[in-house]
């Protein structure tokens, strides 16, 4: 079994920078990719950026050029730089990771953008 913990959440003005980690239980990210979600209110659940296990990295294009996806394996840990945030990035967070038997998802941390 996987457990991913979350942080890094929090409620943060227009053009501000958050980072949030997703803490896995063990070693998992340098064999399997993982994927970064977000979830508004009354929205479904999207894609925002995910990198696989040889470290390509894909992004929504709603968040390029402003969010950055990166990992570090010997701390079992992979990491959502958000930089310029806009009101519309307001949502739940989460991480997953998919392995050979089933998904794991983090416990979701809330990011809020306000003035």
């Amino acid at each position: 079994q996987v457990q991913l913990v979350e942080s890094g959440g929090g409620l943060v003005q227009p053009g501000g920078s958050l980072r949030l980690s997703c803490t896995a239980s063990r070693s998992i990210f340098s064999i399997y990719g993982m994927g970064w979600y977000r979830q508004a209110p009354g929205k479904q659940r999207e894609l925002v950026a995910s990198i696989t296990s040889g470290g390509s990295t894909n992004y929504a294009d709603s968040v390029k050029g402003r969010f950055f996806i990166s990992r570090d394996n010997a701390k079992n840990t992979a990491y959502l730089h958000m930089n310029n945030l806009k009101p519309e990035d307001t949502a739940v967070y989460y991480c997953k990771t998919t392995t050979i038997a089933r998904e794991y998802w983090g416990q979701g941390t809330q990011v809020t953008v306000s003035s």
